[in-house]
């Protein structure tokens, strides 16, 4: 794979993929696309997701985030910068009005690898949570079921999913808030059986960017909300705070997301994760050596 720290030139030539087809001519969307490949491969490099003759499974929802990463994916790959095998995925779960040709379509005039699978998970949560319950935790892992089942009958050794830089945040302060621990969704992560990887590429990307990308290639987006989004979720909730801390101090986000990425175990408080027990001085201090105080 070469080197992920060197940027192509993605202005070169006129061969570019057709996800690519009807890209904006300007100079702010050639910006965009060239940080959005930047920060994916930054990703990829970072966390070694990627290994060469490997076959990846794009999760492929219809969303803005799923279509980023469908489009930067295949032009890594589309430039020789990715060695993998990538074969877009999308699970029909049967939520009412879901546009069941909308996917298929696109994904054929694209000329995207892909598959399109049909399970009525939607009955199954429906008839579990009682009215006006949460349904995204329990229909979350029936998809996540079904797509471990896809990667493997396709011979895919990775799930990749298009969770961004604010999901990732999102996560962090519900785990804070309300699961009582420091934890998020990590970028690269072995699934319970250890034969498959969960990779989120989008990890550096700001889901503004996403949002931008997906509107100026006019991508068909299909709304997360067929089931009926509860807007008091605890997760819009913490969105709502991210967003009110970052409109008083914009760039609060990626500040907050460095941090997750520069952690010390050793000022935190958790005995299983550093050895506290085994801090003690080595020697009696003599009284006459001057004593150096931490800054």
């Amino acid at each position: 794979m070469q080197d992920l720290a060197v940027d192509p030139d993605l202005d070169a030539g006129d061969d570019i993929h057709p996800l690519f087809r009807g890209a904006p001519s300007s100079t702010e969307f050639r910006k965009l696309r060239k940080r959005l490949v930047r920060e994916v491969r930054a990703a990829i490099d970072s966390y070694s997701m990627a290994q060469p003759g490997e076959r990846w499974l794009v999760c492929l929802s219809g969303g803005k985030d799923s279509y980023t990463l469908l489009a930067v994916l295949h032009e890594l790959k589309w430039r020789g910068l990715l060695p993998v095998d990538l074969l877009a995925c999308n699970l029909d779960q049967g939520q009412p009005g879901f546009p069941a040709t909308v996917l298929p379509e696109f994904l054929t005039h694209r000329q995207v690898a892909h598959r399109i699978e049909y399970r009525d998970t939607y009955s199954v949560v429906v008839d579990k949570i009682a009215p006006g319950g949460t349904m995204c935790s329990l229909c979350s892992r029936l998809r996540r079921g079904n797509l471990y089942r896809i990667a493997r009958e396709e011979g895919c050794s990775a799930v990749v999913l298009g969770h961004h830089r604010d999901d990732m945040l999102e996560t962090f302060f519900m785990n804070l808030f309300h699961g009582g621990r420091l934890a998020t969704m990590p970028p690269k992560l072995l699934n319970e059986d250890g034969d498959l990887n969960v990779l989120r590429p989008l990890a550096f990307v700001a889901e503004a960017d996403c949002e931008r990308f997906a509107r100026a290639m006019d991508y068909p987006i299909i709304p997360c909300d067929l089931c009926g989004s509860q807007e008091g979720l605890q997760r819009m909730q913490v969105k709502k705070l991210l967003d009110e801390w970052e409109s008083r101090s914009p760039g609060r986000r990626q500040v907050m997301f460095r941090a997750l990425m520069n952690v010390r175990p050793s000022h935190l408080l958790d005995p299983q994760l550093f050895d506290f027990a085994d801090l003690a001085p080595a020697s009696p201090r003599d009284p006459a050596v001057p004593v150096l105080r931490e800054q």
